[in-house]
């Protein structure tokens, strides 16, 4: 009964004009790239969303058939954390090259920085068990807090290395001078022995003060904690395993390494001397 106007005093029955139904709809349609698109939304819970969305696009690949021209497409996070975890193949090469670069410029000895880059295994070890014990899954935030944790990790390897050169350096200068007698391998144990004693104080020094800023962030419940929780985790671990490592494996491998040279005579002085001072 509804009627169009047309021209002035003019008017005619819609139904001449279109054919109208009541019929259900999409409240509005959605396009991307020229093509109709619809959406559904899910939220994962208790997994990590890899694992997740690689089952699930085995399950639609095998039980879902699609129309001529339909495709399925996964957005959103999934989308985001694609883009990362491929950044992330190129940041971590080059992190571990600049890493091991620097180290080299201060021990001036190739051997001597893959001893120091030792304790970024030992750390990822502890950070990996932490992660495994809290339930937590692999994702951006891990990443980066392993990052942050090989840092801190090498850092602490360094200057313990600087510690055990200045005693093995201190003995060899006095010999050079004449000061006593010729070097032994007890005199390089011995240094050894002075110089990761002299560190050890300040080891775990360092150690306390991390995990005494790191570990609140473990019990906290605010905006954001879902995110700086799974980036604490792995560097509490790796610094309690890579702690051990410094104490104990570095001044072994680094009294080792000197045996070897003082047998074959080609023990010296070290070359981060300069940089020391």
């Amino acid at each position: 009964n509804s009627k169009s106007f047309v021209s002035k005093r003019t008017y005619i029955p819609l139904s001449q004009l279109a054919s109208i139904d009541m019929v259900p709809g999409p409240p509005m349609i959605s396009s991307e790239n020229a093509q109709l698109r619809s959406i559904v939304f899910l939220n994962v819970r208790g997994r990590d969303m890899g694992s997740f969305v690689n089952e699930a696009k085995d399950v639609l690949t095998k039980e879902l058939k699609l129309p001529a021209g339909y495709t399925v497409q996964w957005s959103g996070q999934w989308e985001n954390q694609i883009r990362a975890k491929e950044r992330m193949q190129i940041v971590m090469p080059i992190v571990f090259f600049v890493i091991f670069l620097m180290l080299y410029f201060v021990t001036k000895d190739f051997a001597e920085a893959f001893v120091v880059m030792l304790s970024v295994p030992f750390a990822l070890i502890g950070g990996v068990y932490l992660i495994y014990i809290l339930g937590y899954n692999f994702s951006v935030a891990v990443w980066v807090g392993f990052i942050a944790l090989y840092g801190l990790a090498v850092e602490t390897g360094v200057v313990m290395v600087v510690y055990l050169h200045e005693a093995l350096d201190r003995r060899l200068h006095a010999h050079e001078q004449g000061k006593c007698g010729p070097l032994t391998v007890q005199d390089v144990t011995d240094a050894t022995i002075e110089g990761s004693v002299l560190r050890l104080r300040p080891k775990i020094m360092t150690v306390g003060t991390s995990l005494i800023g790191l570990i609140p962030i473990m019990w906290s419940t605010g905006v954001g904690a879902d995110v700086m929780q799974p980036l604490a985790a792995p560097m509490i671990g790796g610094l309690i395993t890579s702690t051990i490592h410094v104490l104990v494996v570095t001044p072994v491998l680094f009294s080792y390494m000197k045996e070897r040279a003082l047998k074959k005579g080609r023990l010296e002085i070290s070359k981060m001397a300069g940089w020391m001072k």
